[in-house]
Protein backbone atom coordinates (compact mmCIF):
# COMPACT_ATOMS: atom_id res chain seq x y z
CA UNK A 1 0.00 0.00 0.00
CA UNK A 2 0.94 3.42 -0.98
CA UNK A 3 0.84 6.22 2.02
CA UNK A 4 1.76 9.54 1.14
CA UNK A 5 0.42 9.82 -2.91
CA UNK A 6 -0.24 12.92 -5.28
CA UNK A 7 -3.82 11.67 -4.40
CA UNK A 8 -3.11 11.94 -0.42
CA UNK A 9 -1.06 15.63 -1.17
CA UNK A 10 -4.00 16.92 -3.83
CA UNK A 11 -6.54 15.76 -1.08
CA UNK A 12 -4.58 17.94 1.71
CA UNK A 13 -4.24 21.23 -0.73
CA UNK A 14 -8.41 20.83 -0.90
CA UNK A 15 -8.67 20.81 3.09
CA UNK A 16 -6.23 23.97 3.01
CA UNK A 17 -9.02 25.70 0.48
CA UNK A 18 -11.43 25.11 2.81
CA UNK A 19 -10.28 27.25 6.06
CA UNK A 20 -12.82 29.69 6.52
CA UNK A 21 -12.19 32.69 8.33
CA UNK A 22 -14.07 32.69 12.15
CA UNK A 23 -15.92 36.06 11.84
CA UNK A 24 -17.03 38.31 9.58
CA UNK A 25 -14.88 40.69 10.93
CA UNK A 26 -11.80 39.10 10.13
CA UNK A 27 -13.00 38.37 6.56
CA UNK A 28 -13.65 42.09 6.34
CA UNK A 29 -10.49 42.13 7.60
CA UNK A 30 -8.77 40.66 5.46
CA UNK A 31 -10.89 42.86 2.73
CA UNK A 32 -9.39 45.33 3.70
CA UNK A 33 -5.29 44.21 3.38
CA UNK A 34 -6.34 43.40 -0.28
CA UNK A 35 -7.80 46.71 -0.78
CA UNK A 36 -4.76 48.13 0.62
CA UNK A 37 -2.01 46.12 -1.26
CA UNK A 38 -3.36 46.80 -3.96
CA UNK A 39 -4.61 42.71 -4.82
CA UNK A 40 -7.94 42.34 -6.80
CA UNK A 41 -9.78 39.65 -4.30
CA UNK A 42 -12.22 39.13 -6.85
CA UNK A 43 -9.58 37.74 -10.14
CA UNK A 44 -7.60 36.32 -7.35
CA UNK A 45 -10.66 34.05 -5.68
CA UNK A 46 -11.54 33.45 -9.53
CA UNK A 47 -8.25 32.35 -10.36
CA UNK A 48 -7.60 30.38 -7.48
CA UNK A 49 -11.72 28.43 -7.71
CA UNK A 50 -10.68 27.51 -11.45
CA UNK A 51 -6.74 25.91 -10.44
CA UNK A 52 -8.95 24.26 -7.50
CA UNK A 53 -12.22 23.12 -9.36
CA UNK A 54 -11.11 19.52 -10.91
CA UNK A 55 -9.83 18.38 -6.96
CA UNK A 56 -12.91 20.33 -5.33
CA UNK A 57 -15.07 18.21 -7.45
CA UNK A 58 -13.24 15.43 -6.82
CA UNK A 59 -12.55 15.15 -2.84
CA UNK A 60 -15.65 16.80 -1.84
CA UNK A 61 -19.18 15.02 -1.57
CA UNK A 62 -22.05 16.48 -3.77
CA UNK A 63 -23.95 18.41 -1.13
CA UNK A 64 -20.81 21.06 -2.11
CA UNK A 65 -20.77 20.78 -6.01
CA UNK A 66 -23.80 23.27 -6.02
CA UNK A 67 -21.30 25.96 -4.02
CA UNK A 68 -18.56 24.86 -6.54
CA UNK A 69 -20.28 25.36 -9.85
CA UNK A 70 -21.98 28.44 -8.76
CA UNK A 71 -18.30 29.88 -7.31
CA UNK A 72 -19.35 30.69 -3.66
CA UNK A 73 -17.20 27.77 -2.62
CA UNK A 74 -14.72 29.29 -0.73
CA UNK A 75 -15.70 33.39 -1.45
CA UNK A 76 -16.45 35.52 1.17
CA UNK A 77 -17.71 34.42 3.87
CA UNK A 78 -19.64 31.51 3.56
CA UNK A 79 -23.35 31.11 4.81
CA UNK A 80 -23.45 28.52 7.95
CA UNK A 81 -24.93 25.78 5.92
CA UNK A 82 -21.75 25.55 4.03
CA UNK A 83 -19.36 26.15 7.15
CA UNK A 84 -20.87 23.33 9.00
CA UNK A 85 -20.38 20.94 5.92
CA UNK A 86 -16.74 22.09 5.62
CA UNK A 87 -16.30 21.53 9.32
CA UNK A 88 -17.69 17.84 9.11
CA UNK A 89 -16.02 17.24 6.36
CA UNK A 90 -12.56 18.60 7.54
CA UNK A 91 -12.95 16.31 10.76
CA UNK A 92 -13.23 13.34 8.53
CA UNK A 93 -10.35 14.39 6.70
CA UNK A 94 -8.07 14.53 9.68
CA UNK A 95 -9.10 11.48 10.97
CA UNK A 96 -7.81 9.31 7.51
CA UNK A 97 -4.34 11.35 8.04
CA UNK A 98 -4.19 10.12 11.02
CA UNK A 99 -5.00 6.78 10.30
CA UNK A 100 -2.27 7.04 6.85
CA UNK A 101 0.39 8.65 9.50
CA UNK A 102 -0.06 5.78 12.09
CA UNK A 103 -0.47 3.07 9.61
CA UNK A 104 2.87 4.03 7.99
CA UNK A 105 4.50 4.64 11.07
CA UNK A 106 3.74 1.14 11.93
CA UNK A 107 5.17 -0.19 8.49
CA UNK A 108 8.02 1.72 8.78
CA UNK A 109 8.48 0.06 12.85
CA UNK A 110 8.14 -3.23 11.25
CA UNK A 111 11.28 -2.95 8.42
CA UNK A 112 13.31 -0.50 10.12
CA UNK A 113 15.82 -3.08 11.29
CA UNK A 114 15.87 -4.74 8.03
CA UNK A 115 16.83 -1.25 6.12
CA UNK A 116 20.58 -0.43 5.86
CA UNK A 117 21.89 2.54 7.87
CA UNK A 118 21.68 5.19 5.05
CA UNK A 119 18.52 4.20 4.49
CA UNK A 120 17.40 4.99 8.18
CA UNK A 121 18.91 8.41 7.96
CA UNK A 122 16.82 9.18 5.12
CA UNK A 123 13.93 8.07 6.46
CA UNK A 124 15.12 10.00 9.88
CA UNK A 125 16.43 13.51 8.94
CA UNK A 126 13.87 14.95 7.35
CA UNK A 127 14.60 15.97 3.28
CA UNK A 128 11.28 18.33 3.45
CA UNK A 129 11.69 20.85 0.79
CA UNK A 130 14.96 19.99 -0.07
CA UNK A 131 15.80 21.37 -3.68
CA UNK A 132 17.35 19.08 -6.38
CA UNK A 133 20.32 20.59 -7.36
CA UNK A 134 21.04 18.09 -10.51
CA UNK A 135 20.80 14.47 -11.09
CA UNK A 136 23.39 11.64 -12.17
CA UNK A 137 23.70 8.12 -13.12
CA UNK A 138 27.41 7.28 -12.70
CA UNK A 139 26.47 3.87 -13.58
CA UNK A 140 24.13 1.17 -15.04
CA UNK A 141 23.31 0.86 -10.71
CA UNK A 142 24.84 4.31 -9.49
CA UNK A 143 22.96 7.42 -9.29
CA UNK A 144 23.59 10.84 -7.71
CA UNK A 145 21.50 13.33 -6.17
CA UNK A 146 22.65 16.62 -4.96
CA UNK A 147 20.61 18.71 -3.06
CA UNK A 148 20.09 22.31 -1.60
CA UNK A 149 18.60 22.07 2.05
CA UNK A 150 19.35 25.45 3.09
CA UNK A 151 15.25 25.89 3.35
CA UNK A 152 14.43 22.45 4.70
CA UNK A 153 14.07 20.83 7.91
CA UNK A 154 17.92 19.04 8.63
CA UNK A 155 21.57 19.83 6.83
CA UNK A 156 21.09 23.65 5.94
CA UNK A 157 23.41 23.19 3.89
CA UNK A 158 23.52 20.75 0.37
CA UNK A 159 24.25 17.62 0.44
CA UNK A 160 24.74 14.59 -2.04
CA UNK A 161 22.37 11.29 -1.89
CA UNK A 162 24.42 8.30 -3.38
CA UNK A 163 22.36 5.28 -4.18
CA UNK A 164 24.34 2.07 -5.00
CA UNK A 165 23.01 -1.28 -6.43
CA UNK A 166 20.41 0.44 -8.06
CA UNK A 167 17.58 -1.33 -10.01
CA UNK A 168 15.12 0.88 -10.47
CA UNK A 169 14.95 4.42 -11.10
CA UNK A 170 12.00 6.03 -11.95
CA UNK A 171 12.86 10.22 -12.28
CA UNK A 172 11.97 12.56 -14.99
CA UNK A 173 15.20 13.82 -17.02
CA UNK A 174 14.25 17.75 -16.34
CA UNK A 175 14.39 17.33 -12.32
CA UNK A 176 16.25 20.01 -11.10
CA UNK A 177 14.48 22.87 -9.01
CA UNK A 178 12.28 19.90 -8.35
CA UNK A 179 10.99 20.09 -4.34
CA UNK A 180 11.17 16.89 -1.98
CA UNK A 181 8.03 17.03 -0.49
CA UNK A 182 7.40 13.61 1.61
CA UNK A 183 8.83 10.19 1.39
CA UNK A 184 8.26 6.41 2.21
CA UNK A 185 10.26 3.50 2.12
CA UNK A 186 9.72 -0.59 1.70
CA UNK A 187 11.81 -3.66 1.50
CA UNK A 188 11.86 -5.32 -1.77
CA UNK A 189 14.01 -8.76 -1.93
CA UNK A 190 17.14 -7.62 -1.37
CA UNK A 191 17.12 -3.98 -1.49
CA UNK A 192 14.65 -1.20 -0.33
CA UNK A 193 11.81 0.60 -2.80
CA UNK A 194 11.88 4.48 -1.81
CA UNK A 195 8.94 6.78 -2.98
CA UNK A 196 9.29 9.92 -2.96
CA UNK A 197 6.72 13.04 -3.91
CA UNK A 198 8.16 16.23 -5.49
CA UNK A 199 6.55 19.35 -6.25
CA UNK A 200 7.71 21.48 -9.34
CA UNK A 201 7.30 19.55 -11.03
CA UNK A 202 4.74 17.50 -8.72
CA UNK A 203 5.72 13.76 -9.60
CA UNK A 204 6.34 10.43 -7.78
CA UNK A 205 9.79 9.50 -7.53
CA UNK A 206 10.81 5.45 -6.75
CA UNK A 207 14.37 4.17 -6.45
CA UNK A 208 15.37 0.78 -5.74
CA UNK A 209 18.87 0.21 -4.68
CA UNK A 210 20.89 -2.03 -2.17
CA UNK A 211 22.47 1.22 -0.43
CA UNK A 212 22.53 4.82 0.17
CA UNK A 213 25.05 7.07 1.49
CA UNK A 214 24.67 10.35 2.63
CA UNK A 215 27.06 13.28 2.40
CA UNK A 216 27.43 16.81 3.17
CA UNK A 217 29.59 18.16 0.69
CA UNK A 218 28.12 22.21 0.89
CA UNK A 219 29.97 24.70 3.60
Amino acid sequence: MRYFTKEWYDEMQVSGYLAYHESLEEWEEELVSYREEGIDYEENYRRNLENMREDLLKFLPEPFHPYIYNGTISHGFPPQELREMAKQWEQEHEARLETINEDYSKHYQSIKDQLPAGAVQLMEQSLHDATVISLEKETEETLIIKLDCSKGFHYFTDIQLTFTGVTKAEIPENFSGARWLYNEIYLNEDRFELHVLFDSPMVEVEIVAQDVKIEVIGQ
